[in-house]
Protein backbone atom coordinates (compact mmCIF):
# COMPACT_ATOMS: atom_id res chain seq x y z
CA UNK A 1 0.00 0.00 0.00
CA UNK A 2 1.54 3.27 -1.13
CA UNK A 3 1.44 6.34 1.12
CA UNK A 4 -0.50 9.34 -0.14
CA UNK A 5 1.79 12.32 -0.68
CA UNK A 6 0.52 15.84 -0.04
CA UNK A 7 0.48 18.15 -3.08
CA UNK A 8 3.03 20.55 -1.52
CA UNK A 9 5.35 17.63 -0.77
CA UNK A 10 5.00 16.38 -4.34
CA UNK A 11 5.62 19.92 -5.64
CA UNK A 12 8.80 20.08 -3.53
CA UNK A 13 10.04 16.78 -4.95
CA UNK A 14 9.20 17.60 -8.58
CA UNK A 15 9.88 21.34 -8.93
CA UNK A 16 11.58 22.92 -5.92
CA UNK A 17 14.47 20.44 -5.68
CA UNK A 18 15.45 21.03 -9.33
CA UNK A 19 15.20 24.82 -9.03
CA UNK A 20 17.27 24.89 -5.82
CA UNK A 21 19.93 22.63 -7.36
CA UNK A 22 20.20 24.89 -10.42
CA UNK A 23 20.35 28.14 -8.43
CA UNK A 24 22.82 27.09 -5.73
CA UNK A 25 24.75 24.42 -7.66
CA UNK A 26 24.46 21.58 -5.14
CA UNK A 27 26.57 18.58 -6.09
CA UNK A 28 24.64 16.09 -3.93
CA UNK A 29 20.83 15.84 -3.64
CA UNK A 30 21.19 15.53 0.14
CA UNK A 31 22.54 19.11 0.26
CA UNK A 32 19.27 20.52 -1.08
CA UNK A 33 17.41 22.29 1.77
CA UNK A 34 14.07 20.87 2.87
CA UNK A 35 11.57 21.34 5.67
CA UNK A 36 12.63 19.57 8.86
CA UNK A 37 9.65 20.45 11.05
CA UNK A 38 7.04 23.08 11.79
CA UNK A 39 6.48 24.09 15.41
CA UNK A 40 3.35 25.91 16.60
CA UNK A 41 3.68 27.50 20.04
CA UNK A 42 1.16 29.32 22.18
CA UNK A 43 1.91 31.39 25.29
CA UNK A 44 -0.88 32.32 27.64
CA UNK A 45 -0.27 35.38 29.80
CA UNK A 46 -3.15 36.12 32.13
CA UNK A 47 -5.19 33.16 30.85
CA UNK A 48 -2.77 30.70 32.44
CA UNK A 49 -4.67 31.02 35.74
CA UNK A 50 -8.08 30.27 34.16
CA UNK A 51 -8.22 26.47 33.65
CA UNK A 52 -11.18 26.48 31.25
CA UNK A 53 -9.68 29.17 29.01
CA UNK A 54 -6.28 27.43 29.11
CA UNK A 55 -7.83 24.10 28.07
CA UNK A 56 -9.79 25.80 25.26
CA UNK A 57 -6.58 27.36 23.94
CA UNK A 58 -4.76 24.01 23.97
CA UNK A 59 -7.72 22.29 22.26
CA UNK A 60 -7.85 24.98 19.54
CA UNK A 61 -4.10 24.64 18.89
CA UNK A 62 -4.53 20.86 18.67
CA UNK A 63 -7.43 21.28 16.24
CA UNK A 64 -5.42 23.63 14.02
CA UNK A 65 -2.34 21.39 14.00
CA UNK A 66 -4.17 18.11 13.54
CA UNK A 67 -2.40 16.47 16.48
CA UNK A 68 -2.49 16.86 20.25
CA UNK A 69 -0.64 19.85 21.71
CA UNK A 70 1.86 19.40 24.54
CA UNK A 71 1.39 21.67 27.55
CA UNK A 72 4.53 23.63 28.47
CA UNK A 73 5.43 24.54 32.04
CA UNK A 74 7.61 27.18 33.70
CA UNK A 75 11.18 26.03 34.27
CA UNK A 76 11.74 28.33 37.24
CA UNK A 77 9.80 30.69 39.49
CA UNK A 78 9.73 34.43 38.72
CA UNK A 79 8.03 36.51 41.42
CA UNK A 80 7.59 39.62 39.25
CA UNK A 81 5.49 37.63 36.76
CA UNK A 82 3.61 35.70 39.49
CA UNK A 83 5.06 32.54 37.99
CA UNK A 84 5.80 29.35 39.90
CA UNK A 85 8.06 26.54 38.78
CA UNK A 86 6.02 23.79 37.09
CA UNK A 87 3.04 26.06 36.38
CA UNK A 88 1.33 25.61 33.00
CA UNK A 89 2.15 28.60 30.78
CA UNK A 90 1.50 27.52 27.19
CA UNK A 91 1.37 24.76 24.61
CA UNK A 92 3.27 23.62 21.54
CA UNK A 93 2.92 21.17 18.67
CA UNK A 94 5.75 19.83 16.53
CA UNK A 95 4.71 18.64 13.07
CA UNK A 96 6.89 16.42 10.88
CA UNK A 97 6.43 14.40 7.70
CA UNK A 98 3.12 14.44 5.86
CA UNK A 99 1.27 16.21 8.70
CA UNK A 100 3.79 19.03 8.38
CA UNK A 101 3.23 19.37 4.63
CA UNK A 102 -0.56 19.13 5.09
CA UNK A 103 -0.49 21.95 7.69
CA UNK A 104 1.84 24.04 5.49
CA UNK A 105 -0.55 23.62 2.55
CA UNK A 106 -3.53 24.77 4.67
CA UNK A 107 -1.51 27.68 6.03
CA UNK A 108 -0.46 28.97 2.59
CA UNK A 109 -3.62 28.14 0.63
CA UNK A 110 -6.38 28.87 3.13
CA UNK A 111 -5.32 30.59 6.36
CA UNK A 112 -2.96 33.39 5.27
CA UNK A 113 -5.29 34.64 2.49
CA UNK A 114 -7.98 35.05 5.21
CA UNK A 115 -5.84 37.51 7.21
CA UNK A 116 -7.33 40.98 7.08
CA UNK A 117 -5.25 43.50 5.07
CA UNK A 118 -2.59 40.87 4.38
CA UNK A 119 0.41 42.34 2.53
CA UNK A 120 2.69 39.33 2.80
CA UNK A 121 5.13 37.98 5.36
CA UNK A 122 8.34 39.78 6.27
CA UNK A 123 11.60 38.56 4.77
CA UNK A 124 13.55 39.61 7.87
CA UNK A 125 12.27 36.94 10.29
CA UNK A 126 15.07 34.45 9.69
CA UNK A 127 17.36 33.39 12.52
CA UNK A 128 20.65 33.20 10.61
CA UNK A 129 20.56 29.40 10.36
CA UNK A 130 17.84 29.03 7.76
CA UNK A 131 14.80 28.89 10.07
CA UNK A 132 11.80 31.21 9.67
CA UNK A 133 9.37 32.39 12.37
CA UNK A 134 6.26 34.52 12.32
CA UNK A 135 3.20 35.13 14.44
CA UNK A 136 -0.48 34.75 13.71
CA UNK A 137 -2.64 37.28 15.58
CA UNK A 138 -5.94 35.40 15.36
CA UNK A 139 -6.62 31.67 15.41
CA UNK A 140 -9.89 32.28 13.53
CA UNK A 141 -8.08 32.47 10.17
CA UNK A 142 -8.02 28.67 10.21
CA UNK A 143 -11.23 27.07 8.93
CA UNK A 144 -11.16 24.41 11.69
CA UNK A 145 -12.02 27.07 14.28
CA UNK A 146 -15.73 27.88 14.56
CA UNK A 147 -16.00 31.58 15.44
CA UNK A 148 -19.15 31.15 17.54
CA UNK A 149 -17.50 28.54 19.79
CA UNK A 150 -14.34 30.42 20.79
CA UNK A 151 -14.04 32.19 24.14
CA UNK A 152 -11.21 34.57 23.14
CA UNK A 153 -9.26 35.57 20.06
CA UNK A 154 -5.64 34.58 20.60
CA UNK A 155 -2.57 34.30 18.47
CA UNK A 156 0.35 31.90 18.31
CA UNK A 157 3.77 31.57 16.72
CA UNK A 158 4.74 29.40 13.76
CA UNK A 159 8.35 28.34 13.22
CA UNK A 160 9.41 26.66 10.00
CA UNK A 161 12.64 24.77 10.65
CA UNK A 162 14.60 23.92 7.49
CA UNK A 163 17.87 22.15 6.74
CA UNK A 164 19.15 25.25 4.90
CA UNK A 165 22.55 26.54 6.02
CA UNK A 166 21.92 30.22 5.22
CA UNK A 167 19.02 32.65 5.21
CA UNK A 168 19.32 33.11 1.44
CA UNK A 169 18.83 29.37 0.83
CA UNK A 170 15.88 29.27 3.24
CA UNK A 171 14.28 32.35 1.65
CA UNK A 172 14.54 30.80 -1.80
CA UNK A 173 13.12 27.49 -0.51
CA UNK A 174 10.13 29.24 1.09
CA UNK A 175 9.51 31.41 -1.99
CA UNK A 176 9.54 28.34 -4.23
CA UNK A 177 7.19 26.54 -1.84
CA UNK A 178 4.66 29.38 -2.20
CA UNK A 179 5.09 31.49 0.93
CA UNK A 180 3.70 34.97 0.16
CA UNK A 181 6.41 37.48 1.11
CA UNK A 182 6.06 41.27 1.04
CA UNK A 183 7.11 42.91 -2.18
CA UNK A 184 10.41 44.76 -1.76
CA UNK A 185 10.33 48.49 -2.41
CA UNK A 186 13.16 49.03 -4.86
Amino acid sequence: MEKEINRRHAYYNEVVKKAMKEKFGYKNVMEIPKFDKIVLSLRLGKEKDNAKSFNNAVDELSLIAGQRAVVTTAKKSVANFKLRQGQKIGAKVTLRGEKMYEFFDRLISVALPRVRDFQGLSTTSFDGRGNYSFGVKEQIIFPEIVYDKIDAVRGFDIMIITTAKTNAEALELLKLMGVPFKKSRS
